[in-house]
């Protein structure tokens, strides 16, 4: 599992990296709004624990924009008031769930499971952008008439792509993802599936492609 925790008090967020730790799940801390804003927006995460009070952006004003931008990564907020109207304004901009602080760790453990589980939930049978359709059962890739099948990791990144909508994806987000970030895979392995999908979506005849951002990564674009 991977975990974004967005806690500007420096040891509770390094506590919370070393609880997750223990856990084997994976933990990346940043320590105010903005940088939990451009963390989450990538999408890469199975679970946000997010704190209220931030600099930059607030709490409440990380999860709106997340979304807005249709990220549905599920939301853990923390706050340190014991306020029922800070937890309505929690859960009415998208969080899934509120704790207060202090709180005890095996209760936010067993809170991160059950967030975790809940997202596990949603069935998407298809993904689709632009001409696409990505048969998510069959690992399959149709444009109009046309299909042909993919590779693992042909489909694990371009389900990647599709679900980050255009954004940009790096290939470090890549590589962790699709091949672990305890791998020894490289830029040219992500270049190389890239590649072979390139050449997939013209067999289909597809108007969609893989543009290059240089030096930041990949998205998908559909040309007009």
């Amino acid at each position: 599992m991977k975990v974004l925790i967005v806690e500007d008090e420096v040891r509770l967020a390094d506590a919370l990296g070393q609880i997750m730790k223990e856990q084997h799940y994976q933990a990346d801390i940043v320590y105010n709004g903005t940088d939990g804003l451009s963390c989450g927006l990538s999408g890469e995460y199975d679970v946000i624990v997010l704190d209220v009070m931030l600099p930059g952006e607030n709490g409440f004003q990380v999860v709106k924009k997340l979304r807005e931008s249709r990220i549905q990564t599920p939301v853990l907020m923390l706050t340190a008031r014991d306020d029922i109207r800070d937890k309505v304004t929690g859960l009415d901009k998208g969080a899934d769930d509120y704790m207060t602080k202090p709180f005890v760790p095996e209760e936010l453990l067993a809170r991160i499971r059950a967030l975790s589980r809940r997202q596990g939930e949603v069935i998407v049978e298809e993904m689709k952008f632009g001409d696409l359709t990505l048969n998510i059962s069959a690992n399959d890739l149709c444009c109009g008439p046309k299909s042909i099948h993919l590779g693992y990791k042909e489909f694990e990144v371009l389900k990647i792509l599709m679900s980050n909508s255009g954004r940009i994806v790096s290939k470090e987000s890549l590589i962790s993802r699709v091949w672990g970030s305890d791998s020894d895979a490289e830029d040219n392995n992500v270049e190389a599936y890239i590649s072979f999908l390139r050449k997939k979506l013209n067999f289909v005849g597809s108007k969609v492609e893989i543009s290059t951002v240089r030096k930041v990564g990949y998205r998908l674009e559909e040309r007009l």
